[in-house]
């Protein structure tokens, strides 16, 4: 793709800088509205920094063969890119999952929202996202390590990506698929049923309501959340089917897969939650009015 390197490389650019920027002011908008202290927009700040660490992870190699011409990545590198997207992958399930308890509390038991939810709780569900997310990528780099690499170390994307490099060795990859697919299904797989579950209760909860202006009212609550989970998951078990099971498809299914997959979650997250929330919009509209508060 050669001849489209100089547009890819714009248009990658300024999806970082839309990233980049988005989710800072994000973070910025919470720390500073008193209103928005609550788990909701907690959660909300983590998913914030965690696409900020998604963006950060590929800006080397990206910047590096995009913009600057240079190709190539050391290994150790190359293993500790994959091990941090992969962190950031995974921790971003496990915070959309614990978005959907949130929603699932504050709407089917709103009396005990605030017993449920405590600062300290949220904090504990936060941290066990990433100690679950570490402890399942950790494996990742020394099983790639222990195998032979003798063929043309090639990859698909300007970033490591487990899928893409256990195609590389020459060695017996089983292991590595095996567990891939393992963590996979037990992390995404059980995380997407247990949201999927979270849903169903929801609107189990929600049809109970007589008016249907409080219906709506109320589902509106959860469409940042939804649109967050689709455009996390679709790309996701996208580009890992592809991988696996359609590994002779043209190059570009492959790049384009992985580009959606990385680059329009940390994108769209910021840009969807600021229309969605008043008072994220509101704030926005009184910094880029200049207006004093």
């Amino acid at each position: 793709m050669e001849s489209l390197e100089h547009w890819l490389a714009a248009f990658l650019l300024l999806l970082y800088i839309i990233s980049i920027v988005g989710n800072a002011l994000i973070l910025f908008i919470i720390k500073e509205e008193q209103s928005l202290h609550q788990p909701m927009y907690y959660f909300l700040s983590l998913l914030s920094v965690n696409d900020l660490g998604v963006s950060f992870s590929t800006l080397p190699t990206v910047l590096a063969s995009m913009c600057f011409h240079v190709p190539e990545t050391a290994f150790d590198a190359c293993l500790a890119q994959m091990f941090f997207i992969h962190f950031f992958s995974w921790t971003e399930s496990g915070i959309l999952l614990a978005m959907s308890f949130d929603r699932y509390v504050a709407i089917c038991n709103p009396l005990h929202y605030s017993s449920v939810l405590t600062d300290a709780r949220v904090a504990h569900m936060g941290m066990s996202i990433i100690i679950r997310s570490f402890c399942m990528v950790f494996p990742l780099p020394f099983l790639l390590k222990r195998l032979p690499f003798c063929k043309a170390n090639v990859l698909t994307h300007s970033y490591c990506l487990h899928p893409d490099l256990i195609r590389l060795p020459c060695g017996d990859t089983t292991i590595n698929s095996m567990y891939g697919l393992f963590i996979v299904i037990s992390a995404f797989g059980i995380d997407s049923v247990l949201i999927l579950l979270s849903y169903v209760l929801i609107l189990r909860s929600v049809l109970a309501i007589a008016s249907r202006e409080e219906r709506l009212k109320t589902l509106n609550t959860c469409v940042s959340h939804i649109s967050a989970v689709l455009i996390f998951y679709v790309p996701m078990i996208s580009v890992s089917m592809v991988h696996r099971f359609v590994k002779h498809a043209p190059e570009y299914v492959h790049k384009f897969t992985s580009l959606v997959y990385l680059f329009v979650p940390p994108m769209l997250n910021p840009i969807i939650y600021s229309i969605k929330t008043k008072e994220i919009r509101r704030r926005l509209y009184k910094m880029l009015s200049g207006t004093k508060f």
